[in-house]
């Protein structure tokens, strides 16, 4: 955890992606452009953030409650929304549990929600015990798993308790990537690169999707968005503006084309924080209150640029210009105090997506 707060911009300058839970919606027709050459879908698709995560600094022992895990992921899969989504931090501000566990146990209340990762920071890991823990992950959920990936950063602890150097992460990162796909693929493979080596090695239990699960990746850095364009499924962003998001996604169409990659479709995600409240002063004091609390830093003006903050026509609107950038798939982190978040999660079901819809 971080000794001293610092402010919203320093953290934008050395964010990559950071993890959350989020949850697909069906797909809802929207008008928009078409992106000529970068395979993306028709429709929006909408996300949730929220399993077991605290929205404050622990004031004691935290045992968070199977009931209270239950009741999120039932009350999403009764929304109708499609996933259920956690992040991942060794160390972080606030209680924050391992992601593997906490969709395992999601994967047992609904068997129809998909689950994943936003983001899984594998470069704190070797790719061989990830390879196995997913591939099992993906065979106990029906292959109902999509694998969110990030490079982190923000948070130097991470890789001060995990022995990574902070600069190696998008290498090991990538490298990672190419070595989970191979022990995915259910054949014998090798492997001979800068962190890992291996030979004639064969991994039972390969994956329920065939070659593994979907990866989507996370940053905005150019390292990152080539990495998404040549490697990838899907790109997520967070802390951005609708204007900085098509910036990001025609950079990623111009890599894609010069990679030569051809796949069915690439899915265009972003993380938006959002609050749904009376007005916007209410809303937006709530959101800085709660970000500022997770992130350790005054969020006061991230808070007033990025967050979707206000009324369901405004948070709708602000969707609509996002869907306008390119983004296809949008992760609602509905912030504010933990003992809200249910609450929090019907009122936007009920009021913000019918404006959608219409």
């Amino acid at each position: 955890m971080r000794s001293t707060i610092c402010h919203a911009s320093e953290f934008m300058e050395f964010a990559a992606y950071r993890g959350s839970c989020f949850v697909n919606m069906q797909q809802i027709d929207l008008e928009g452009e078409r992106w000529m050459t970068l395979p993306l879908a028709e429709g929006l698709t909408l996300g949730v953030q929220t399993i077991h995560r605290r929205t404050e600094p622990s004031t004691g022992r935290w045992i968070p409650s199977l009931e209270d895990a239950r009741d999120v992921v039932e009350l999403v899969d009764r929304l109708g929304f499609d996933s259920i989504w956690v992040g991942d931090h060794l160390a972080f501000s606030i209680p924050l549990l391992d992601p593997v566990v906490q969709l395992s146990q999601a994967a047992v209340f609904s068997n129809r929600l998909k689950i994943g990762t936003a983001v899984f920071l594998q470069p704190l890991r070797h790719p061989g015990p990830t390879a196995k823990q997913i591939a099992t992950l993906d065979l106990l959920s029906n292959g109902r798993f999509i694998f969110g990936l990030g490079v982190g950063g923000e948070f130097e602890s991470d890789f001060s308790v995990a022995g990574v150097p902070i600069a190696e992460r998008g290498s090991r990162l990538s490298e990672s990537i190419e070595v989970m796909r191979k022990l995915w693929s259910g054949q014998r493979v090798s492997h001979s690169g800068r962190y890992f080596q291996f030979e004639d090695i064969l991994m039972e239990s390969s994956p329920a999707q065939h070659g593994g699960p979907p990866i989507w990746l996370g940053g905005r850095s150019d390292a990152a968005l080539r990495r998404a364009a040549q490697m990838a499924d899907g790109w997520m962003s967070y802390v951005v503006t609708p204007d900085m998001y098509r910036e990001s996604l025609d950079k990623i169409e111009v890599e894609y084309d010069r990679s030569g990659r051809a796949i069915e479709q690439f899915v265009s995600a972003h993380l938006l924080f959002t609050r749904l409240d009376k007005d916007y002063e209410t809303a937006l004091s709530a959101a800085v209150k709660s970000l500022s609390i997770r992130y350790s830093m005054d969020f006061q003006r991230a808070a007033e640029r990025y967050c979707a903050l206000s009324t369901a026509e405004q948070i709708a609107q602000n969707l609509q210009e996002f869907y306008e950038a390119g983004v296809r798939y949008v992760i609602l982190d509905l912030v504010g105090p933990y003992e809200e978040r249910l609450d929090h999660l019907a009122a936007c079901a009920d009021e913000v997506l019918p404006l959608i819809g219409k």
